[in-house]
C-alpha cells in the first residue's frame, strides 16, 4: 500500500473544429425560367410621361398629305406601310431626348419602353426612320407655322421682339474629304474610269457577278462620280472669295459639297453649316429657321424678316441681333418693316461718339445709331443674349452638334424638325399644351 495512490495524468480537452459558416441564402438569377405574365405597353408608361404628350400632339395634326403617297391600299396586295404618325412621333420624342441618329433611334425602339410605346408593336428599321426624317420638309415647315400661330392666338408669343442668331453645326463630312481642284479632277477621272470598267466587265461576262452585286457596284461608282462632280461645281464660288494668289487653295468636300470649312468653337477647322434661329424673346419659341453655309451672319437679317412676314403675316416689332448682323445694308434693308437693334462698332477715333450720325449715313442708319444710344434700346437689347444663348445651348444639349445628313436642303429639314420639337417643349413648360394639341 502506497502513501499516494496512482493518479491518472491530466489530459487536455479535445480541440473542437471552428464552426463552418452557413452558406448565404440568395435569390439567384435564373434566365432559363419561362415566365408567363400579361403585360401591355399601355400600363408600362406613366400617365404623365412626355411620350404621351408627343403622341397627343401628333394625333392632333392633319397628316393627310403624308398618307397620299402610300401605295399599299386596302383590297390590294402589298406590304402595309408604317403609319406616318408613328414615325413623326418617334423623331419628335427622340429630338427632345437628344437622340439624333436613325440607328440609335432604331435600337431604342427595341430596348426603351417609351419608344416601344410610341411604336405600339410596329417593327422599325433605321432606313425607314432616316428616309422619313428628310423627306417631309414642307410638312415640318407647315407644322412650325401652325404651332407658332396657336401660341400667338393664346398671347404667349407676341413677335414684339425677336432675337436672331446663328449656330455653327459640324457637317456630316470630315475635314479629310475637302480637296483642292487638282485632286478633285484626279478623283473625277478615277471615278469615271471605274464606271467605264464596270460596264466593260458586264459586257464581257454578264454572269460574273449576281444582279444585286453588280447593281450595287454600279450605283456606288455613279454616286461617287456625281459627288466629285458636285464638289468641282462648288469650286468657282469658293475660289472667287479668295485672294488671287490663294485661289488654288480653295477646297470642296467630296462627301458634302455644300458644306464649308469654318472655324469651330473649339478652335478647329471643319466642314460646317450655319443654322439660323429666330426666337421670340418673351416665350423663347422659335419662329423662324434657315440653314446656310455662309461663314458669317452678314446678310442674314433681311431674309429672316422676309420669312417671318411670309410665315406669320406680320413683321416682328424689333429684331435683336449681334454685331455679326450689324451691317449698314442689313439695317437699311429692314428699316421700313421692323426696328433693328444691333451693337455699334467702336469708331477708330476714340473721341467720336459712336451714336452720332455720320454725314454719309442714310436716314435708316442714322436712326439706328441714335436709337442704340438710348437707355431704352440698350435695356431691350439685353434680351438678345438671354434668348439666343439659351436656345443655342438647348440645341447643343439635344444633340445638335454634328449633322447626320448631307446637303443644305436636308440640313434645313433637320433644323425645322428641331424647331418643332423645341416649340412643343416650350408649350409643355408654359402649360400651353392644350393650345397646340388640337388639329390645326
Amino acid at each position: 500500500m502506497t502513501l499516494f495512490p496512482d493518479v491518472a495524468p491530466e489530459t487536455s480537452p479535445p480541440v473542437r473544429p471552428a464552426p463552418v459558416p452557413a452558406a448565404p441564402r440568395l435569390r439567384e438569377a435564373n434566365r432559363t425560367q419561362v415566365l408567363l405574365r400579361p403585360v401591355d405597353l399601355e400600363s408600362l408608361l406613366p400617365e404623365d410621361h412626355r411620350a404621351r404628350i408627343v403622341w397627343a400632339y401628333v394625333e392632333g395634326r392633319d397628316l393627310t398629305p403624308r398618307y397620299q403617297p402610300i401605295q399599299a391600299v386596302e383590297g390590294e396586295a402589298g406590304r402595309p406601310a408604317t403609319d406616318p404618325k408613328i414615325l413623326l412621333a418617334l423623331w419628335l420624342y427622340a429630338t427632345l431626348e437628344g437622340v439624333g441618329a436613325a440607328r440609335a433611334l432604331d435600337r431604342l425602339c427595341t430596348t426603351h419602353v417609351a419608344y416601344q410605346w410610341l411604336c405600339g408593336g410596329v417593327p422599325m428599321n433605321y432606313h425607314t426612320l432616316a428616309d422619313f426624317r428628310t423627306a417631309h420638309g414642307a410638312f415640318l415647315d407647315t407644322l412650325l407655322t401652325q404651332g407658332v400661330a396657336a401660341l400667338l392666338a393664346q398671347g404667349l408669343v407676341t413677335l414684339e421682339r425677336v432675337a436672331q442668331d446663328g449656330v455653327r453645326v459640324r457637317a456630316s463630312a470630315g475635314a479629310a474629304s475637302c480637296r483642292r481642284r487638282k485632286t478633285l479632277e484626279g478623283c473625277l477621272a478615277e471615278a469615271e474610269a471605274q464606271v467605264q470598267t464596270l460596264r466593260v466587265e458586264l459586257e464581257a461576262d454578264p454572269g460574273a457577278t449576281t444582279t444585286r452585286q453588280r447593281a450595287a457596284r454600279e450605283r456606288a461608282a455613279r454616286e461617287r462620280q456625281a459627288q466629285v462632280a458636285r464638289a468641282l461645281a462648288q469650286l468657282p464660288a469658293l475660289e472667287a472669295k479668295k485672294k488671287p494668289d490663294e485661289r488654288l487653295k480653295a477646297r470642296a468636300s467630296t462627301t458634302d459639297p455644300e458644306a464649308r470649312v469654318r472655324k469651330m468653337a473649339d478652335g478647329g477647322d471643319r466642314p460646317a453649316y450655319n443654322l439660323q434661329f429666330a426666337t421670340d424673346t418673351g416665350a423663347q419659341v422659335i419662329v423662324g429657321v434657315d440653314a446656310t453655309n455662309a461663314g458669317t451672319d452678314h446678310g442674314q437679317l433681311a431674309p429672316m424678316v422676309d420669312q417671318l412676314e411670309a410665315r406669320h403675316a406680320e413683321a416682328p416689332g424689333a429684331m435683336l441681333v449681334d454685331g455679326g448682323f450689324a451691317t449698314k445694308e442689313d439695317i437699311a434693308a429692314v428699316s421700313d418693316r421692323t426696328t433693328g437693334s444691333a451693337p455699334l462698332q467702336k469708331p477708330k477715333d476714340p473721341t467720336r461718339d459712336p451714336h452720332a450720325p455720320l454725314p454719309t449715313d442714310t436716314p435708316a442708319v442714322a436712326a439706328w445709331r441714335e436709337r442704340m444710344g438710348t437707355p431704352e434700346a440698350q435695356a431691350r437689347y439685353t434680351e438678345r443674349a438671354a434668348t439666343a444663348a439659351c436656345v443655342n445651348a438647348q440645341a447643343r444639349n439635344r444633340g445638335l452638334r454634328q449633322l447626320g445628313v448631307c446637303g443644305r436642303p436636308k440640313v434645313r429639314v433637320l433644323a425645322l424638325g428641331y424647331a418643332v420639337a423645341h416649340n412643343l417643349a416650350r408649350a409643355i413648360a408654359r402649360g400651353a399644351v392644350a393650345g397646340v394639341l388640337p388639329r390645326g
